[in-house]
């Protein structure tokens, strides 16, 4: 399948973006003869910005091949927001869906017409201390194994730099470098043909995050935790010391310890 004509609102967004771009960050992109010339795929790509997105999709335009990102629904009926998320051609997803597979629906659709779908599997920043992938949701897995398309793992640095995660006030000097490595597609072979279960979708989304992460080592050559951060893992660790910490008040009759209120050591 060929191509999808990049289209005026995506140069309209280049024109608008690209130049700042340009100008807050220098570029170290590698990888692009990994992104596929032709017909539909996934990228999977880690988050540690929020302006992340924008300089990826700067790596992603100049391939030919632009993503379509994964954006709440609600955001398309709003006035030039939504006619640019519209024109771009990025996919709503319908969250208040009770059918995972039936929100990821225009997903698959675009993927089935030859797009490039990127996907954030984390679903938010990473939260993990030194900026590493944290675990990852399963809509990319769920979309991959029902197309049977190429899952490109993407890695990005830098942007996290010039505007660090949950930062307000971005740092511009000196100068950042936003560096990406894209990576050959990921081998999900082994879980076609087989009943797409939670715990499928969970080693599938596994494999495709320890890709995202193989890449961004080589980024910044160091090693990755042996365990990639888990968000959910850590609410039930905090709940767990919040529910001790009150259990030994109430034994202490609410009353602080010597440490606690400064006299011990």
């Amino acid at each position: 399948m060929p191509r999808r004509r990049i289209g005026f609102w995506y140069r309209f967004a280049a024109v608008l973006c690209k130049p700042p771009l340009v100008v807050l960050l220098k570029r170290d992109w590698r990888g692009m003869e990994n992104i596929p010339a032709e017909g539909g795929f996934i990228t999977a790509v880690n988050h540690n910005s929020h302006i992340d997105p924008f300089a990826y999709a700067h790596f992603q335009y100049n391939t030919g091949r632009v993503p379509r990102f994964l954006a709440k629904s609600g955001l398309f009926n709003k006035g030039f927001i939504g006619a640019a998320m519209r024109g771009t051609g990025q996919i709503p997803v319908y969250r208040e869906s009770t059918d995972a597979l039936s929100a990821f629906r225009a997903a698959i659709d675009a993927v089935e017409r030859g797009e490039c779908v990127a996907f954030y599997p984390e679903g938010t920043l990473t939260r993990d201390p030194d900026g590493w992938p944290m675990t990852g949701k399963t809509g990319a897995a769920r979309v991959a194994l029902q197309t049977k398309c190429p899952v490109i793992p993407v890695a990005q640095w830098g942007a996290n730099e010039l505007l660090p995660p949950y930062a307000k006030k971005p740092s511009l000097l000196p100068r950042k470098t936003h560096r990406v490595l894209a990576g050959p597609p990921v081998d999900l072979d082994r879980f076609y043909e087989r009943e797409m279960t939670p715990e499928l979708l969970k080693e599938a989304t596994e494999v495709i995050m320890a890709a995202v992460t193989r890449q961004l080592e080589q980024i910044r050559g160091e090693q990755a935790p042996e365990t990639p951060y888990d968000p959910r893992r850590e609410r039930i660790e905090q709940r767990r010391r919040t529910h001790t910490q009150k259990r030994e008040e109430r034994a202490r009759g609410g009353r602080p310890t010597a440490r606690e209120e400064g006299l011990g050591t």
